[in-house]
């Protein structure tokens, strides 16, 4: 008998898919409608996992956009712990789409927050409370946080204007805001910085329409600067460190994530040469059966990380063809074991890790120790 799902293409059918048989040839991916280039520059900017994008692009030869450097006499072991070249500026993790919104409009000058520098507990110095964990021991003032500021906005308004690529990793809906005037932080007050008065700030819970309108805004901003710029989306596969909603945070996760991934969809279908790439499906897929996954279920492991940029090189890059190949060729053992020499490697900056510090130094600790922060 006739019907609709006759002759759609494999990738359209369950059953169809080679993952079921072999994780490592999960596939599903579509192609773009455009190519990046070795010579294209790429901005990433998101939650902890836009770290990988980054990293990975520039290790397979890709040019990954840094306009924020460390000055030259600058050690690079220096530079990298004052966390230059995470990204294309010292802007840190932006967990949510009204930061990245609220970003923009801070470098070119269109939204001035009210909030002041954060006090940290045996500090003298401050830090900046949209990037509270981007300078190691704080500033030693406030006019040097905001000369350093200064020159961040700069770097992000050049990072902007020339990028070719930009990728965008969204990572969570919960988060904080200035009960004044709505400023979103990257973490709640007194988790790092600042103390925690809840007359002056509130805890919010971005749905699906807000993200969207919050996402489309930025990227309509972003493309008022740079018309030609392609707009790659994902979405986190990280499950949430915590959640302040009364409930477990499986089920925040889930919740979440789904408002992001619908968000991520709106936006592709109403803003051209935007597209979704599915690294959070990827991760979180059954056909690879939970292991891509640390022993703590939520850090991703190498093995992840290497199957979602292998078919982001795949298809998303102007050599893809051959990456494609070599990425449907199943893992073996010997790989399995250099991969897990690189997990224990890999340092991923991760500003809602620091959630479990706070948490800890609440707790008894009879070792005197605090829970690692990284990934």
């Amino acid at each position: 008998m006739r019907h609709p799902y006759a002759g759609v293409p494999n990738r359209q059918i369950w059953r169809n898919e080679l993952g079921i048989r072999d994780g490592a040839l999960l596939d599903p991916v579509s192609d773009p409608p455009f190519r990046i280039g070795r010579d294209d520059r790429i901005v990433t900017a998101g939650s902890c996992f836009a770290q990988h994008v980054g990293r990975e692009m520039q290790n397979a030869g890709f040019t990954h956009h840094v306009t924020e450097k460390a000055h030259a006499l600058v050690p690079e072991e220096i530079a990298r712990k004052h966390n230059y070249g995470l990204f294309a500026a010292r802007y840190g993790n932006i967990y949510t789409a009204r930061q990245l919104k609220q970003l923009l409009e801070r470098a070119y000058g269109v939204f001035e927050p009210l909030a002041r520098p954060w006090n940290v507990p045996g500090m003298k110095g401050v830090v900046d409370p949209f990037r509270p964990r981007m300078q190691p021991g704080g500033f030693l003032s406030e006019t040097e946080l905001e000369a350093d500021r200064r020159y961040h906005f700069r770097c992000v308004r050049r990072a902007l204007e020339e990028m070719d690529v930009f990728v965008f990793t969204l990572g969570l809906t919960e988060g904080w805001a200035d009960i004044r005037d709505g400023a979103v932080f990257p973490l709640a007050p007194g988790v790092v910085g600042g103390f925690y008065d809840e007359n002056e700030v509130r805890f919010v819970n971005f749905d699906e329409n807000e993200t969207y309108e919050d996402l489309k805004s930025a990227l309509d901003f972003i493309r008022s600067v740079n018309p030609s710029v392609k707009i790659v989306l994902t979405v986190s596969p990280v499950p949430l460190n915590a959640t302040y909603e009364n409930r477990h945070v499986l089920v925040s996760t889930v919740w979440s994530k789904s408002v992001l991934r619908i968000a991520a969809e709106r936006a592709v279908r109403n803003i051209s040469g935007c597209v979704y790439f599915p690294s959070y499906e990827i991760v979180t897929s059954p056909h690879v059966r939970g292991r891509y996954f640390g022993e703590d279920c939520r850090e991703v492991t190498m093995e992840g990380v290497r199957h979602v940029m292998d078919l982001f090189l795949a298809h998303y890059t102007e050599e893809g063809e051959r990456r494609l190949a070599a990425s449907r060729e199943p893992v073996v053992d010997e790989a399995s074991r250099y991969i897990r020499e690189l997990q224990r490697k890999i340092h991923v900056f991760c500003d809602e890790a620091m959630i479990d510090n706070a948490m800890g130094n609440q707790a008894a600790d009879p070792e005197g120790s605090q829970t690692d922060a990284n990934q």
